[in-house]
């Protein structure tokens, strides 16, 4: 029997040839909350070209509303081409994909004119069935799954929180130093030099060579900086040595502070001698918590 000079038996024989529901899931992506399928998928499954396929649907564009079709993002474009191997070619191509809703897919066959293309929407339409009772099938294995993830990432954030604090936390807070206790003076401030992760500032009146060699310790892209209210010519030509072998030690002139303060990234810690004399007579050290490094800094940068 010919139906519009076709024979129905071959259009059932294509059809019969063309993917299978349990196929055409796997082209069925959820993007934006929505299940779709791209256009060129689509394209396959009617026997047609893509560009073909989306110059018809802009012929009848006003039967595809942005709920019915809708073009993919980089971003998603990316995530649809890691979900499946043989579109891998879409990475190259310079126009990104269209996106159908099930109601976009059902408007195709009206507007492609084909038997195939009637015969593969209902296919389509029964593996968006499928996947639907699938998902519904499985939900309570889905949120059990959703639900242990969940636990997973609570635990693991709290793992990072307690590692984090304990890289921080781990350095007194407060403490005196006695003197003849050079040594622990000096491990106790090279700690601190070498917890830092982006800045150190030094702010100190009375500052020589052993000072640069101090701040050397710093990890690597950790920048430093001395405020200081006086540098003689010997230690101009002491810090010029220093930046030209090993990396630059900024240093400013700034006479407004009379005690000492040494920044760590965002902590301030107010330090009651001059770091090149810690150890030899009694000091103490107190970190600041109702100032930030910014504010102390703005401080000193600006006006005078």
């Amino acid at each position: 029997m010919k139906k519009n000079g076709i024979e129905v038996a071959e259009v059932i024989t294509k059809c019969d040839n063309l993917a299978q529901t349990s196929d055409i899931e796997k082209m069925i992506f959820n993007i934006r909350g929505q299940q779709i399928m791209i256009d060129r998928h689509l394209a396959q499954l009617y026997g047609v070209t893509t560009s073909k396929m989306n110059q018809q649907v802009k012929r009848n564009i006003a039967r595809f509303p942005d709920s019915f079709r809708f073009q993919l993002t980089e971003v998603e474009r990316d995530e649809v081409i890691t979900k499946c191997d043989n579109l891998q070619s879409l990475k190259f191509n310079p126009s990104l994909p269209f996106a159908y809703t099930e109601q976009g897919i059902a408007q195709l066959s009206s507007v492609l004119h084909s038997h195939i293309a009637i015969e593969m929407s209902v296919r389509i339409m029964n593996a968006f069935v499928a996947m639907r009772r699938f998902l519904v099938t499985n939900a309570v294995i889905f949120q059990r799954l959703d639900s242990l993830e969940h636990h997973r990432l609570l635990t693991d954030r709290r793992f990072e929180e307690i590692f984090r604090k304990l890289s921080i936390n781990d350095l007194p807070q407060q403490g005196i130093f006695y003197d003849g206790q050079v040594f622990d003076a000096y491990r106790f401030v090279c700690g601190l030099v070498r917890k830092a992760k982006k800045n150190i500032v030094l702010i100190d009146n009375y500052i020589d060579e052993t000072i640069l060699a101090l701040l050397d310790k710093r990890g690597k892209g950790v920048s430093a900086t001395i405020y200081t209210k006086h540098v003689s010519q010997q230690l101009q030509l002491d810090i010029n040595r220093h930046n030209t072998q090993y990396r630059t030690i900024s240093v400013e002139y700034f006479n407004k502070a009379h005690d000492r303060f040494l920044l760590i990234d965002d902590q301030v810690f107010h330090i009651g001698a001059s770091i090149k004399d810690l150890g030899k007579k009694w000091f103490a050290f107190t970190l600041m918590k109702d100032i930030t490094t910014a504010e102390l800094i703005n401080k000193i940068i600006g006006p005078r």
